[in-house]
């Protein structure tokens, strides 16, 4: 089924090379279809190779980038990046395909490159807001916070309607335990966007905190966003992931006004009353 797929993205390959993909897709799929599906889950990966064909030398630019882009969201990011390579070789000033490289650069952890090619990308167009967001993405993950954060405000300075921007800074702000500023970009990502951190990756945020105290109060954080902005159910979900955590000064929760209404709400009640274990590393 899966070689099926690929077929249907327009990808050539050999049958051994078919079976192949099949073997690395469909086995740990089982596995894992075993346990409880969680968008959060954080499974092993299976090992980076390169399973398609190289690209045609006769395609077009346009061709080649839509080829990287089907193979991109098969997680095929090596492959991808050869026929983002190739795009490039006949359109060489293509800023959206340097930024693309950079994304598949970035899903793949390797910080160094995805840089380069966000710094590609900005040298193409010096107004590309989402190259500026992807290379703060890349700093942050080099756990450098300071140069993150500049990057972030170059994005948000050219569209400050970006959640995952606002989120970002956020971020980096908080891995240099610098939480009022933190709280503020959180503010304005969970108003541009409630859902941004159900859509974040938990290799991003979370892996990048210190240890489980910095996770609690994070967590403790956005709890207390949600219950400002009123989303009741939001904020209990990371109160809880705080009470998991250890989050010491929970019992601020009884005095922080941000909690105010939540306080009545029978399930915080419950919650408080759980005594829910602290869950250590």
């Amino acid at each position: 089924m899966a070689a099926l797929e690929l077929v249907a993205l327009g990808v050539c390959m050999s049958y051994r090379k078919a079976c192949l993909i099949l073997l690395l897709v469909v086995i740990p799929f089982t596995a894992a279809s075993a346990q409880v599906a969680h968008s959060e889950q954080v499974q092993i990966a299976s090992p980076l190779i390169r399973a398609i064909e190289p690209p045609a030398p006769d395609a077009t630019a346009t061709a080649l980038e839509q080829q990287g882009d089907a193979l991109h969201a098969a997680k095929l990011y090596l492959d991808a990046l050869d026929y983002y390579r190739a795009a490039l070789s006949k359109s060489p000033n293509n800023a959206p395909v340097m930024n693309k490289m950079c994304r598949s650069e970035l899903l793949m952890g390797r910080w160094r490159d995805a840089r380069k090619s966000c710094e590609r990308a900005i040298k193409a167009n010096r107004a590309f807001a989402e190259a500026y967001g992807n290379l703060a993405v890349a700093y942050y993950g080099d756990h450098k916070y300071g140069a993150a954060i500049k990057q972030c405000d170059k994005a948000i300075a050219i569209d400050n309607t970006s959640a995952a921007f606002f989120n970002n800074l956020g971020a980096a702000y908080f891995a240099e335990k610098k939480f009022e500023p933190a709280v503020a970009a959180y503010q304005h990502a969970l108003q541009l966007d409630p859902e941004v951190f159900e859509r974040s990756s938990r290799t991003g945020i979370e892996a990048q905190l210190a240890g489980p105290e910095d996770r609690a109060r994070f967590d403790y954080t956005v709890a207390k966003l949600f219950a400002k902005m009123g989303y009741s159910e939001q904020s209990l979900e990371y109160l809880k992931k705080a009470m998991e955590a250890g989050y010491k000064d929970l019992m601020n929760v009884y005095k922080d006004e941000e909690f105010a209404a939540l306080r009545k709400n029978p399930h915080f009640t419950e919650l408080m009353a759980s005594k829910t274990a602290a869950i250590t590393d």
